[in-house]
């Protein structure tokens, strides 16, 4: 059902969900999950690439996660070809390539579209409910979405996982 929506003309009539957790998605194995497996808990949600200059920063992701899963926050990767081409893998190519390169445990998804005509509906979510309407700028976009799955803050790509910003926006949250 949601898949089917192509975020009402793009974002900004997109009223869809009232929360993550009314989301579906495939996960990097294939298999489909529930965001809702993930209520209660902040989340970071992350476009990521394989071939970026950002791709360092899955290092920071897996520092943070593994620094605050105790209390409560979830990394969430969701990998995405839209910019320079930077993730052209398979999705077992860019799972293998993050478990070997970066030692990834945070749950990674499919490959999704993160911007434009064909956007998935979570990023046009996401882009809605930010406060910002523009466009994803790049890999290693971040949301931080508060435990009731409503509340979400943006943050740019250049945004590092150790920002001071980022970071407060987290602690605030947990």
């Amino acid at each position: 059902m949601l898949t089917c929506l192509l975020a009402a003309a793009v974002i900004g009539s997109y009223s869809g969900p009232a929360s993550i957790y009314d989301f579906q998605m495939k996960t990097i194995d294939g298999k489909s999950k529930p965001l809702s497996k993930f209520k209660g808990k902040v989340l970071l949600v992350v476009n990521v690439a394989s071939q970026c200059g950002n791709t360092p920063q899955y290092e920071g992701l897996e520092a943070l996660y593994k620094k605050y899963k105790k209390k409560g926050l979830v990394v969430l990767g969701f990998p995405a070809n839209q910019f320079g081409q930077q993730e052209p893998g398979t999705d077992s190519e860019i799972k293998k390539f993050c478990i070997e390169k970066y030692k990834v445990s945070f749950p990674m998804f499919s490959k999704i579209i993160v911007k434009g005509e064909n956007i998935h509906p979570l990023y046009a979510w996401l882009i809605e409910r930010s406060g910002r309407k523009d466009d994803i700028e790049w890999n290693f976009a971040k949301f931080v979405v508060e435990r009731d799955g409503k509340t979400v803050h943006r943050f740019s790509p250049k945004t590092k996982p150790d920002d001071e910003k980022l970071l407060a926006a987290i602690h605030a949250a947990l």
